[in-house]
């Protein structure tokens, strides 16, 4: 088994579902760190999910993140394992606002 480490990024998200991070076949990944930062003038929410079969999950719901600072998801003593197709997505409440950064474990 391989274990891979991966920093995945997004910047700009939009109030749609952003794919951040779909998790390859024969794989389990283990999300390590997520990081999501506002770069807007005014306070934002964003929301994280991870997708499974079409379902979405809830990892955060409508999480306000003040101007320049930045909301830890995911981290420290906290991990989210996926399975092979899932998709970490990511929407916030206008368009642009933040950027995201997943730090993932993959094994293969």
């Amino acid at each position: 088994m391989a274990n891979t480490f991966k920093s995945n990024v997004a910047a700009n998200i939009v109030t749609s579902g952003n794919t951040v991070y779909t998790c390859p076949s024969a794989t389990a990944t283990t999300l390590i760190g997520l990081s999501i930062a506002n770069k807007s003038a005014g306070t934002v929410t964003a929301n994280a999910y991870l997708t499974r079969s079409s379902v979405d999950y809830t990892i955060i719901a409508n999480a306000p993140i003040m101007s320049g600072s930045a909301l830890i998801a995911v981290g420290g003593e906290q991990k989210i394992v996926l399975q092979a197709a899932d998709v970490l997505k990511i929407t916030t409440s206008a368009n642009g606002s933040v950027d995201v950064i997943a730090s993932l474990l993959e094994i293969s």
